[in-house]
């Protein structure tokens, strides 16, 4: 009887978010056209100036905006047009709700700041399309701004949601035109999907958009049960055997692939990702 060795390799690592999931979408930083970019602060902010409010940002707006600039929470850049070079397009402006029992809160508190957080991503998907897990295989992101301090004090009291897609390290892309339905359509889900540069274990590994010179594939998520944090090793074994039929599902030899996977941290699961991804060479 002649046997075959059947080479099958798991890439255990951690899921480093901070180009492509959760952590990206925090809007942390310092924009670097705003030296004045706000804290946070629960105190009641001042009563409104005298004057005219800024005008509020437009749906439908596009901005050339930086990988630094996008993760700021307030911004100065102009808008530019949605057919020429830009990286970021507002797909949702909303009302922010600054009064609690009868005070007013700073535009920068926690409680405020949480309002978009969680307004932003939900309203995503609908703008784009296709289904959660065509979202999470790839490289397009919600980002969020709110008015300034100052801006706050004339009465300015929106909150912007932008996408954007990260090319790579620290670097967005520029769409052709509008993401709105994105995922919908299969030429721009593949060219925005979530591709490495090598495996996930490996040292030279970086995630790129699959239009980006790739060696390696994000080809599927696997949830976990709603809860707390169930431990490293119990995530990290969830994913053993999904993420091998996913990689034989995409395997040309099935006697000699490849598969690999990635697993939140408990603090990435406390940010809100509650799944994995598995991974096969494309």
């Amino acid at each position: 009887m002649t046997e075959r060795v059947v080479r099958r390799r798991a890439a255990a690592v951690l899921l480093a978010v901070a180009v492509g999931l959760t952590a990206f979408a925090g809007c942390s930083g310092t924009d670097e056209e705003d030296p004045t970019a706000p804290g946070t602060t629960t105190a009641p902010a001042p009563r409104p100036t005298a004057g005219t409010p800024p005008r509020p940002p437009e749906e439908g707006a596009c901005y050339a905006l930086s990988f630094r600039q996008a993760l700021a929470p307030t911004t100065t850049r102009k808008p530019t047009p949605c057919g020429g070079p830009h990286t970021s397009e507002t797909y949702a402006v909303g009302t922010l709700d600054t009064v609690v029992d009868g005070h007013l809160l700073a535009v920068d508190s926690d409680r405020v700041q949480e309002q978009v957080a969680d307004r932003c991503p939900d309203a995503l998907a609908p703008f784009l399309g296709g289904d959660q897990a065509d979202l999470r295989l790839s490289m397009i992101r919600p980002v969020w701004f709110t008015p300034s301090l100052a801006q706050s004090d004339r009465g300015a009291d929106w909150y912007r949601c932008d996408v954007v897609v990260i090319a790579g390290d620290m670097e967005l892309a520029e769409p052709d035109g509008s993401l709105q339905g994105a995922l919908d359509e299969d030429e721009v889900r593949d060219r925005y999907a979530m591709c490495g540069t090598a495996a996930p274990d490996d040292e030279d590994f970086e995630r790129v958009i699959c239009a980006a010179e790739h060696s390696w594939r994000a080809i599927q998520v696997v949830p976990y049960e709603p809860g707390s944090y169930p431990g490293e090793e119990t995530v990290r074994d969830r994913l053993t055997e999904p993420c091998e039929n996913a990689g034989l599902d995409v395997a040309d030899d099935p006697l000699d692939y490849e598969w690999g996977y990635e697993y939140p941290t408990e603090e990435q699961w406390e940010m809100g990702q509650t799944w994995g991804l598995c991974w096969a060479p494309d």
